[in-house]
């Protein structure tokens, strides 16, 4: 699927031996970063606060529905408020049942070496998700979140010609 010069490559993969095995959902979408942006966010467990005691970073967005739910990790404080302050991506996020979305380098799931500004926002789950209407939802949310990141100076549009 393609948003504006971005392609967001939905694929699964299984992992495990013979007696056991996992299969995951997985959602990429490759960019060029403007200025190193980083985040992670996922929706809190019963071990969040115990986390948060040993020192683990939550950044709090401002946002009372929001904020409760979530915990956030971002290399710019600044920018991880930027982009939740849109409304939509909260929503998004919000409707997932379970939700580990993040950016990193891209070349953390290749084999080949890329050029060090490509990244990728990227989700994965432990399951194989089914169902269409959450499928288009995390696609949506790919899409909106790629432009926010373009709107904040975090993405180029230039296409980095990186396939999965």
């Amino acid at each position: 699927m393609r948003v504006n010069q971005w392609t967001i490559t939905l694929d699964t993969y299984e992992t495990g031996g013979q007696y056991s095995s996992t299969t995951y959902t997985r959602i990429r979408a490759p960019y060029f970063s403007e200025d190193d942006f980083q985040f992670a966010v996922y929706r809190k467990t019963r071990f969040s606060a115990l986390g948060k005691l040993l020192g683990m970073q939550d950044i709090e967005v401002e946002y009372p529905d929001f904020d409760p739910d979530f915990i956030i990790k971002a290399n710019d404080e600044f920018k991880v408020r930027e982009l939740f302050a849109d409304s939509r991506i909260r929503e998004l996020i919000q409707s997932q049942p379970s939700i580990h979305l993040e950016v990193k380098l891209a070349g953390v799931s290749f084999r080949a070496r890329l050029p060090r500004d490509v990244y990728q926002l990227h989700f994965e789950e432990a399951s194989l998700i089914t169902d269409a209407a959450r499928l288009k939802s995390l696609c949506e949310l790919f899409g909106e979140t790629l432009n926010r990141l373009y709107q904040i100076g975090s993405a180029s549009k230039e296409d980095p010609g990186v396939q999965f």
